[in-house]
């Protein structure tokens, strides 16, 4: 008897869809992810050439295709579609700026073993989750990972290309769109499917048409592009191990960790797949190994995209072969520059239009989460401090982090990184009231 497929879902996580509906959908994951603005982010802030930007934005398409096939395949075996962190980037620009480019992946490699280890053979991740990440605190990492993604979308839209009306109206256009593509996936009996299902290829269609209205599209990079590169092991030179370089780094990627756990919870919640201890291990090793290879081919660590598990809900696609499909997609545009450089030419203000509406998407789905938890003096603490955290460091002025040392910098460049761990210690440290009765304790799907 199969399983009972989610209200939410029109394509359930194991069922089959054909390989032409597969790449269809799987593009629309590919297409709405920011995945290519953390790479330039470091790379601007190593100071790298336009060529190795370009190469280095290419290998980490390449290491997100690998990390999402491992990840999807075998370990979480949800669709879960990996990308570059932004919790790392202080750090890895403050470790090549000090020590060099063999550095960043001296740093790397250890703390992405690690990961893997604490999934097999130690076995102890999903222990560890289950003591420090009940659904209170997994819920309110999902809200804080919407909340502190809202203003990086914002900023995206205020300064790209073309003034602030512009577009602002650009992503309100591709916004609309996707909003009203979910509204007619809802009331349309007959042809709901259909708009919900291209809802985000609908929405960046149109939005990039309503850009090339206010200013050319510029494709040039298209142009200069090549049509097939290799990857290569090691891009950066020959790895440098620095025990001081590799603590940060694993440090980091406890953070990381924690964060990519969040969306789990939204996927998991989204699916109605139970999280056990067994599914938990093997996705910190998936984790693990999809880093440790990323850090072969120069990109940085990688983790489960919260953007992308927004799109399951807002398009109902659940299926873990449709996330494949965008795995093998972006290891194709890893070894193609001129595909990915066409991703790279959608207008920022579409993009992050439609992330903003993402972002809505996460933040809901934290809630579902935390609904049924008794909000009493201790659970709104717990719940809200961490958010008030969030927002803090969120519009921190920059001119602060130079001020503060260099652990600290690496800390406060994220606010899903103390939002998430200011969660988990008031959790910790705050004693349940007994009185309410029974707290929900185990990580478990929404009942509908």
């Amino acid at each position: 008897m199969s399983k009972k497929r989610p209200d939410g879902l029109l394509i359930g996580v194991d069922e089959k869809v054909s390989y032409p509906k597969a790449i269809a959908l799987g593009l629309q994951h590919v297409l709405a992810m920011d995945l290519y603005i953390a790479p330039i982010i470091v790379a601007g802030l190593l100071s790298l050439s336009t060529e190795n930007t370009s190469f280095f934005v290419q290998m980490c398409f390449l290491a997100t295709g690998l990390a999402t096939l491992i990840q999807t395949g075998f370990g979480l075996k949800l669709p879960v579609v990996q990308g570059p962190s932004y919790v790392p980037i202080g750090a890895i620009a403050a470790i090549g700026g000090k020590l060099g480019l063999g550095a960043i992946a001296g740093s790397l490699i250890p703390g992405a073993i690690m990961i893997a280890l604490l999934g097999y053979p130690l076995k102890v991740f999903a222990k560890t989750v289950r003591k420090i990440v009940p659904p209170i605190v997994g819920g309110t990492v999902i809200i804080i990972v919407g909340i502190a993604l809202m203003p990086v979308g914002l900023n995206n839209i205020y300064f790209a290309e073309g003034t602030i009306g512009q577009n602002v109206t650009i992503a309100s256009i591709s916004a609309g769109i996707l909003v009203t593509c979910m509204v007619l996936g809802k009331r349309l009996p007959r042809f709901g499917s259909f708009f919900r299902l291209v809802s985000v290829i609908l929405a960046i269609v149109g939005g990039s048409i309503a850009a090339s209205f206010f200013y050319p599209i510029d494709f040039s990079p298209v142009k200069e592009a090549a049509w097939f590169s290799l990857p290569t092991l090691l891009p950066f030179g020959k790895p440098v191990f620095d025990m001081g370089a590799i603590l940060t780094m694993m440090l980091v990627y406890l953070i990381i960790l924690l964060e990519t756990t969040g969306t789990w919870f939204v996927v998991s919640t989204i699916t109605e797949e139970e999280l056990d201890e067994k599914r938990l291990n093997r996705a910190s090793f998936g984790e693990g190994l999809g880093c440790f290879v990323g850090s072969l081919f120069g990109s940085t660590p990688l983790t489960g995209y919260s953007s992308n598990a927004g799109l399951l809900a807002i398009t109902g696609v659940g299926s873990r072969m449709v996330i494949m499909a965008s795995g093998f997609i972006l290891v194709l545009l890893g070894f193609i520059p001129k595909l990915s450089a066409i991703i790279i030419c959608i207008p920022e203000s579409v993009i992050n239009g439609i992330f903003g509406i993402v972002c809505v998407a996460i933040v809901t789905n934290g809630m579902k989460i935390i609904q049924p938890i008794i909000i009493d003096d201790r659970n709104m603490i717990v719940i809200g401090v961490p958010i008030l955290l969030t927002i803090a460091v969120t519009v921190l002025p920059k001119e602060v982090l130079a001020t503060v040392p260099n652990w600290a910098n690496y800390l406060l460049s994220s606010g899903i990184s103390v939002g998430a761990l200011a969660t988990v210690i008031l959790n910790l440290v705050i004693p349940v009231d007994k009185s309410l009765g029974q707290q929900r304790t185990q990580i478990e799907p929404i009942e509908k």
